[in-house]
């Protein structure tokens, strides 16, 4: 679970249209086949594939989704507290995140040496799971400061979104 927290700041959705639908990548006409090389995600977010945010249902910036906004009774000060803190953190979770993906490009090749070197490559993997960690911490914590602007009503609406049993059950 925790390693789902990680993933899902650092990506974010598809732009949406105002009332929560995607919108077509560009160059792609809505409907019709891809035109082109498929696009990248956008600036600043990493290569990360898109999930579940496992803190509160849907992903991404999903406190300016209007459907999620009507349906947990967000506040337009609420988004903007939670804006304000997803914007605080942003930067060190890009930051995070590169870390992530540097240290495993450095255990990439060391992995397919034709004789691996053990102690470098189990050094390695240290270094990589030390910088998910640190990425998952910094996602929590801005997770945390979102849990804390929405009241337990909104919290419990959100979980409701979530996939798979509620946090506190045993899986």
């Amino acid at each position: 679970m925790m390693l789902a927290m990680a993933g899902c700041v650092c990506a974010q959705p598809p732009a949406q249209q105002p009332d929560g639908s995607q919108a077509a990548p560009q160059g792609q006409p809505s409907g019709g086949p891809p035109q082109g090389p498929p696009p990248g995600p956008p600036p600043g977010h990493g290569g990360r594939p898109h999930m579940r945010g496992p803190m509160g249902g849907p992903e991404g910036r999903w406190w300016v989704n209007p459907a999620v906004v009507q349906k947990i009774g967000l506040t337009a000060d609420q988004q903007k507290q939670i804006d304000a803190l997803f914007q605080k953190h942003r930067l060190k979770l890009i930051d995070a995140s590169a870390v992530v993906e540097r240290e495993e490009a450095v255990l990439e090749p060391l992995l397919e040496a034709d004789r691996p070197d053990e102690a470098k490559v189990l050094a390695q993997i240290d270094r990589v799971a030390q910088a998910r960690a640190e990425l998952e911490k910094a996602n929590a914590r801005m997770l945390l400061g979102f849990r804390t602007v929405l009241t337990v009503d909104q919290w419990k609406k959100l979980q409701a979104d979530r996939p798979g049993p509620p946090p506190d059950r045993p899986r």
